[in-house]
């Protein structure tokens, strides 16, 4: 097992004008992972999103799906989000899993054995780090799940599986019992239902599925976040010839009920990264899927920031802003609060995009 001790740098993000220092370990405790945010005009957006409609609303090449309709169902979506559903009530049934807990244990078996029952090659990246509050040493380690793991090109798909370890922001129990439910069981659930039947897609790159921990293993204001991502983005770019990541793709909190998806600020700035936004988002317009808005969304510092500034991986994040989810980091973040048809949406739209992936 390794160590991973001290703070991370500020990093350095690159927007269009320059560069802006960005520091992802000290922030407000109620702005945990967004700094501002930056309303546009509906009229504009919808008129965007029309657009995109009427370019994008047809039928793609290898296999992909073309919309079922005006109004999607479950019945008419081919992903399983009743099945994605269930998987998120499981990981929840198991309780609080915050990095070093026995939930976590449990949710790491767990995932070992779906993704190997489904064909994943499955490695635990494991490493340490010390504890905030009294410095004892915390384990934990990222789920790794490799699919054709011989292709050098490779698309990132993750989604940080750890649970914060007190509901912080709970107006009546800040101390209370946290079961994450789309922050971020839903993430992990869509990952588990994508893997049926993986083997079996028709795909250009290899992929990998990466459950990261430690995002928010946080217990007061300026304690450090993204731990996983930073350990997995480091051990990434002290091997880059041997496989590179063409795309990354963090899913976070992508099941609520009320679901919308604009698109994530530092996502759309960085250049790299613009033309995966463009790609996913217009899959998602040809495939009917409307909350995938075309409009700018929240800066939101998360786990895709160190992949990008650490690792150089072209990541993006695909995620409901905090601001338009009120059970965010409360004890009201349960499952009744998601939704199957979410889920499904949101999984048919990235198994789609992977099999037309530029």
């Amino acid at each position: 097992m390794v160590e991973l001790e001290g703070t991370v740098p500020i990093f350095a993000v690159r927007r269009e004008n320059g560069t802006v220092p960005l520091s992802v370990h000290n922030r407000r405790l109620t702005d945990m992972k967004h700094r501002r945010t930056i309303l546009f005009a509906a009229v504009a957006a919808a008129g965007l999103a029309a657009i995109a409609w009427a370019v994008f609303a047809k039928p793609g090449g290898n296999g992909a799906a073309a919309a079922a309709g005006p109004k999607l169902t479950l019945e008419n979506i081919p992903f399983n989000g009743q099945r994605a559903y269930g998987y998120l009530k499981q990981l929840c049934e198991i309780g609080p899993r915050p990095s070093g807990s026995p939930g976590m244990a449990k949710q790491q078996k767990l995932l070992t054995e779906h993704f190997k029952q489904h064909g994943g090659q499955v490695e635990l990246q494991r490493f340490r780090v010390r504890d905030p509050r009294d410095g004892q040493w915390v384990p934990m380690a990222n789920v790794i799940v490799r699919w054709r793991p011989e292709a050098k090109d490779r698309i990132l798909l993750c989604a940080h599986y750890d649970t914060l370890p007190f509901p912080m922001l709970d107006p009546e129990d800040p101390l209370g019992r946290f079961v994450g439910a789309n922050d971020n069981a839903s993430g992990v659930a869509l990952l588990m239902e994508l893997a049926h039947d993986f083997n079996k897609l028709d795909l250009k790159y290899g992929v990998d599925f990466v459950m990261l921990d430690g995002e928010e293993y946080i217990f007061r204001r300026g304690d450090r976040m993204f731990i996983g991502s930073e350990w997995f983005a480091r051990q990434y770019a002290k091997q880059q010839l041997k496989y590179r990541y063409r795309w990354g793709v963090l899913l976070d909190m992508i099941g609520a009920t009320d679901l919308r998806l604009p698109q994530e600020r530092n996502s759309i700035w960085w250049r790299d990264t613009r033309p995966l936004v463009a790609q996913i988002w217009a899959t998602a317009a040809r495939l009917g899927v409307r909350e995938f808005l075309h409009k700018k969304g929240d800066e939101i510092d998360d786990d895709h920031v160190i992949l990008h500034a650490v690792g150089r991986i072209p990541c993006i994040d695909v995620i409901q802003p905090m601001s338009e989810y009120p059970p965010w980091h409360t004890r009201g973040d349960t499952p009744d609060k998601c939704s199957p048809l979410s889920l499904a949406k949101v999984g048919w739209v990235i198994r789609e995009w992977l099999k037309t992936v530029k």
